[in-house]
């Protein structure tokens, strides 16, 4: 039954609340003489106005992504705040290091590092480097499809883990087939890519619910947190029971750190934390890994979707910090992080310093810069392209030394 299933799963992936206290975007007013800062004051103004108003100006990402918001758009990875990671390293860089030709592969005897850090490279496993290991834009085929997995994965899931055992898999054939029998790929396909806008089943927002979340620091931090090559803000946060706390430059200087960014109810997350867990096994000895847990994407006051609920995820946006830290034991104890865990205040200090809600992911490199930022997510939480860069800061970093 297992082979049916993957078999059809694979076949397929060929193929390519209304809250009305919220105030609603305007339809006419008069121009602004500034132009607007992200928050309540971009909803005085026309979306045309607020384009006008920046005419010439650098305009920052929440404008971007409110003027997509507020022109009915959706949260679906294009355009807006989603951007592609910044990241110091690249296939060129790379190449260039070994003066090799870009335009052709790179053996393991032309590579200058250890070997665990070309194999952890070739993504392919065709025992050589390409651009093509190392590319991670949404352009890329195998990314798309990627993600399309991940989708896919969390309809499967029942519980919401990031993790499938063999029983669970059984169960989902089991529910997919009537009486034993063989399923159909239209089966299968209307299973796990319903016909419709892309959500799930009572998922999808309406814009005054995104608008809120806006606002609110859910989707996303209004801030846009440090740039590649900054120092990376200094902070402290407490342990997961408040009895302790770190100080993040306390760990800078002696090898690179990697920062986690996540919270209990964003669904995508959850299902990719796993594969942060797998990074942090295989780069433990590499660098120090710090977990922060941020503002709930999707509490049960704000954008509250339907597939949390039927995993038991059900909480609503904690006011202090002591139900955060309730919030954050219960991901945990889901979870069950081997990552350092700690808890930002409720003011969002940390999570507004690196722009990091719903969750994201960086590198520190040893003086203390941002080697690497992962695009916002859920679009651009991609634990594997940060451990590509943390294996790059370590070949370079290590080499220096």
């Amino acid at each position: 039954m297992l082979q049916i299933l993957l078999g059809s799963l694979f076949a397929l992936l060929s193929l390519c609340v209304t809250d009305e206290t919220i105030p609603k975007p305007v339809t006419a007013a008069t121009p602004p003489d500034q132009p607007p800062e992200p928050g309540p004051e971009l909803l005085k103004f026309t979306p045309e106005q607020i384009e006008a108003a920046y005419a010439g100006k650098k305009m920052p990402e929440a404008v971007e992504m409110y003027l997509v918001i507020a022109r009915g758009g959706q949260l679906d990875g294009d355009g807006g705040w989603f951007h592609p990671a910044s990241n110091r390293f690249s296939w060129e860089r790379l190449v260039a290091k070994v003066g090799g030709d870009p335009e052709q592969p790179l053996t393991r005897e032309k590579f200058a590092g250890k070997e665990r850090i070309f194999e952890q490279l070739d993504r392919d496993h065709d025992g050589m480097l390409t651009g093509f290991d190392l590319d991670w834009t949404d352009s890329n085929p195998w990314v798309r499809q990627s993600y399309m997995i991940n989708r896919i994965f969390r309809r499967i899931d029942p519980n919401g883990d990031g993790l499938l055992t063999p029983e669970e898999w059984e169960a989902y054939y089991g529910r997919l087939s009537k009486d034993g029998l063989p399923i159909r790929f239209e089966q299968l396909r209307d299973a796990l890519v319903p016909p419709g806008s892309g959500f799930s089943s009572g998922d999808a927002p309406t814009k005054e619910m995104l608008i809120k979340g806006f606002l609110e620091g859910e989707l996303g931090s209004l801030k846009e947190g440090p740039a590649l090559d900054e120092p990376a803000p200094d902070f402290i946060v407490k342990s997961l029971s408040g009895t302790e706390t770190v100080k993040l430059s306390d760990k800078l200087g002696k090898r690179p750190v990697v920062l986690v960014f996540g919270n209990f109810t964003c669904g995508p997350f959850r299902s990719m934390y796993p594969t942060v867990e797998a990074v942090w096994n295989r780069q433990k000895d590499h660098a120090d890994f710090l977990f922060v847990y941020v503002r709930e994407a999707h509490p049960t006051d704000g954008w509250v979707m339907k597939s949390n609920e039927k995993v038991g995820v059900v909480v609503a946006q904690p006011k202090t910090f002591e139900e955060r830290q309730k919030v954050a034991s219960q991901c945990a104890a889901m979870l069950k992080p081997n990552i350092p865990f700690h808890v930002d205040d409720v003011s969002d200090t940390v999570g507004n310093a690196y722009s990091a809600m719903p969750a994201r992911l960086y590198v520190i490199d040893s003086a203390g810069k941002v080697a690497y930022k992962s695009g916002r997510g859920p679009f651009g939480f991609k634990p594997e392209e940060m451990e590509q860069a943390l294996l790059m800061l370590q070949l370079e970093e290590g080499a220096a030394q």
